[in-house]
C-alpha cells in the first residue's frame, strides 16, 4: 500500500477513532454531555407526539385520529417526557457538573456510569420501537386492568423498555449518592456543597428508595400477562389498587426526582446573576430533605377517587398541604437573593425567574388538589392535566433551559445567548401559559383527560383552541433553541474559563485536588482566597 494510500485513510481513521471515544468513553462530562444531547432527541419526539394531541383536540369530533392510535400517541408522549427527557437530562447534569463542583476527577464508578448510560439508550430504542411494533393504548401509568389487555401487544415492549431504564437509573442514583458521600475535595464538608450537588445527594436517594415499587408493580403486570398468577385481577382474588399503591409510590416521588434537579439549577443561577450570596443556605439544604421525605408519605393523594376509605385519606390530604411549606421556603429564599442584588437578566437568569413564577402556579393548584373534596371533582378532567403540566413543563423544562445555556461553556466552550435566546424565553413562556391555563378551564367546566374527541360546547372547543395554539408556540421557541445551538457552535465566541465570573468549582479546572476553605455563594463579600 502507497503512502499516498495511506493518506487518503488517514480521515476517516480520525473520524473512527474520535467517535470511538465518546462511544467508549468513561468521562464524565462526555457521559453527561452525551445524556443531555440524547434526551434532547427524545424530547424532539414527544414533543411531536404532543403536537398530534393538539392537533386531535383542535376541534371536536376530529378524525385525525382515531381512537386506538390517540391513546397510544398519549401514552407514549406521557412516557417519553419522564422517562426518556426530564429524568436523563437531569442526570446528564449531574455528570456533566456536579464531580467538577465537589472536586472530583470523575464518578465514582466511571465504568458503571458508562454502562447506565447506554441501558438508557437501549431502553430509549426498545420503547421507541413501539411505534413500529404496537404502541401502548394504558396510558403512561399503565393502570390495571387496561395493562393486562391481552390485544395491546404494545404493553410488553412498553414493560421491557422501562424495566431497563428503571436499571439505568438505580445505576446512576448509586453513582451519584456515592460519588458526593466519597469523593468531595478536602474541606468541603456538607454545609459547603452547592445546592445544586445537595439537589443531586436528595435525587439519588430517592431514586434508590422509590424506583423499585416501579419495577415490581411492572414485573407483576407482566408476570400476570403471560402465566396464570393472579396480583391485580379481581374477579380471581386480586385487587388492582394494589397496583396503583405501586405506581403512586413510586409515582409522586418521581415528580420530586424530576423537579429537584431544577431546584438545585436554579440555586445555582441566581445567586451568580444576582451577585449575592444565596439566602438561607442551609434553610435551603434542609428543605430539600424535608421536600423529599413527605414526598414519600403522599402517594395516595393521587388516589382519593379510587373508593378507598375516607378516613384513611385525611393524613395524605393533611401531608400534601404540608408538602407545600419547605417547597414555599425555597420560593421565599430565592426571591430574598434577588432583592437588592445586581441583577444580570442573562438566558439563563431569565429562564430561571421563569421557572419560580410557573412553579408557583402549578403549586398553587397542586394544593387546590389536595383538597378531597376538591379533588374528587375534578380528579380525571384537563385541570389535572393543566396541573401537571404546568408543574413538569412551566418547572423542570424551564429549570433545564436555564441549565443549558448556564453550563453550554462547559460543554462547548462557547457561549450561547443574543436575541435567539430572548425569543426562546418568551416563545416557551407565553406558549406554556396560553396552553396550559385553558387546560385549567376546561377540567373546571368538566371535560374528561384522556378523551379522544369532546361535546361541541363553546367553551370546550374554544379553550381547546387556544390551548392547541400555545402549544405552536412552545415549539416555536424550541425552534429558536435549536437555531442558537448550531449559531453557538459555528458563530459562537469561545467563553473562557470563568465566563460568568462563578464562585463554584465547576469553573475552577484544577489538575490538583482543591482544598475548600468557604462557600460556593460569596458574592459580594471579601474574601481572602476562595477555591
Amino acid at each position: 500500500m502507497t503512502e499516498t494510500t495511506l493518506q487518503e485513510k488517514n480521515p476517516l481513521l480520525e473520524l473512527w477513532k474520535g467517535v470511538a471515544d465518546w462511544l467508549l468513553t468513561t468521562d464524565h462530562k462526555k457521559i453527561g454531555t452525551m445524556y443531555i444531547f440524547t434526551a434532547f432527541f427524545f424530547f424532539f419526539i414527544g414533543g411531536s407526539l404532543a403536537g398530534l394531541i393538539r392537533t386531535q383536540l383542535l376541534e371536536s369530533n376530529s378524525q385525525f385520529m382515531d381512537g386506538t392510535m390517540f391513546n397510544g400517541v398519549v401514552s407514549m408522549h406521557g412516557t417519553i417526557m419522564v422517562f426518556l427527557w426530564v429524568m436523563p437530562v437531569m442526570a446528564g447534569f449531574i455528570n456533566l457538573v456536579m464531580p467538577l463542583q465537589i472536586g472530583a476527577k470523575d464518578m465514582a464508578f466511571p465504568r458503571l456510569n458508562s454502562l447506565g448510560f447506554w441501558l438508557f439508550v437501549a431502553g430509549g430504542i426498545i420503547l421507541l420501537s413501539t411505534f413500529f411494533l404496537g404502541m401502548p393504548r394504558a396510558g403512561w401509568t399503565g393502570y390495571v386492568p387496561l395493562s393486562l389487555s391481552k390485544a395491546d401487544l404494545g404493553m410488553d415492549i412498553w414493560i421491557l423498555g422501562l424495566e431497563v431504564l428503571g436499571i439505568s437509573s438505580l445505576i446512576g442514583a448509586l453513582n451519584f449518592v456515592v460519588t458526593i458521600v466519597k469523593l468531595r475535595a478536602p474541606g468541603m464538608g456538607y454545609f459547603r456543597m452547592p445546592l445544586f450537588v445537595w439537589s443531586s445527594l436528595v435525587t439519588g436517594w430517592l431514586i434508590i428508595l422509590a424506583m423499585p415499587a416501579l419495577t415490581i408493580g411492572l414485573a407483576a403486570v407482566l408476570l400476570e400477562r403471560h402465566f396464570p398468577v393472579t396480583f391485580f385481577n379481581s374477579l380471581i382474588g386480586g385487587d388492582p389498587l394494589l397496583y396503583q399503591h405501586l405506581f403512586w409510590f413510586f409515582g409522586h416521588p418521581e415528580v420530586y426526582i424530576l423537579i429537584m434537579p431544577a431546584f438545585g439549577i436554579v440555586s445555582e443561577v441566581i445567586p451568580v446573576f444576582s451577585r449575592k450570596p444565596i439566602f438561607g443556605y442551609k434553610v435551603m439544604a434542609w428543605s430539600m430533605i424535608a421536600i423529599a421525605f413527605v414526598s414519600m408519605v403522599v402517594w395516595v393523594h393521587h388516589m382519593f377517587a379510587s373508593g378507598m376509605d375516607p378516613v384513611a385519606t385525611i393524613p395524605f390530604m393533611i401531608l400534601t398541604m404540608i408538602v407545600g411549606v419547605p417547597t414555599g421556603i425555597k420560593m421565599f429564599n430565592w426571591v430574598a437573593t434577588l432583592w437588592k442584588g445586581s441583577i444580570t437578566f442573562s438566558p439563563a437568569m431569565i429562564f430561571a425567574l421563569g421557572f419560580i413564577f410557573t412553579f408557583t402556579v402549578g403549586g398553587v393548584t397542586g394544593v387546590m388538589l389536595a383538597v378531597i373534596p376538591f379533588d374528587l371533582q375534578v380528579t380525571d378532567t384537563y385541570f389535572v392535566v393543566g396541573h401537571m403540566h404546568m408543574v413538569l413543563f412551566g418547572g423542570s423544562v424551564m429549570a433545564i433551559y436555564a441549565g443549558i445555556y448556564h453550563w453550554w461553556p462547559i460543554i462547548t466552550g462557547k457561549i450561547m445567548g443574543g436575541a435567539l435566546a430572548h425569543l426562546h424565553f418568551w416563545f416557551t413562556l407565553v406558549g406554556s401559559l396560553v396552553s396550559f391555563i385553558p387546560m385549567h378551564w376546561l377540567g373546571y367546566f368538566g371535560m374528561p383527560r384522556r378523551v379522544v374527541t369532546y361535546a361541541s360546547n363553546p367553551e370546550y372547543v374554544s379553550d381547546n383552541i387556544t390551548a392547541s395554539i400555545g402549544g405552536a408556540i412552545m415549539g416555536l421557541g424550541f425552534a429558536f433553541l435549536l437555531a442558537n445551538m448550531l449559531w453557538s457552535h459555528f458563530k459562537g465566541k469561545p467563553s473562557g474559563s470563568n465566563p460568568w465570573n462563578s464562585k463554584s468549582l465547576e469553573w475552577h479546572p484544577s489538575s490538583t485536588t482543591p482544598l475548600v476553605t468557604e462557600g460556593p455563594y460569596n458574592y459580594g463579600i471579601e474574601e481572602k482566597n476562595h477555591v
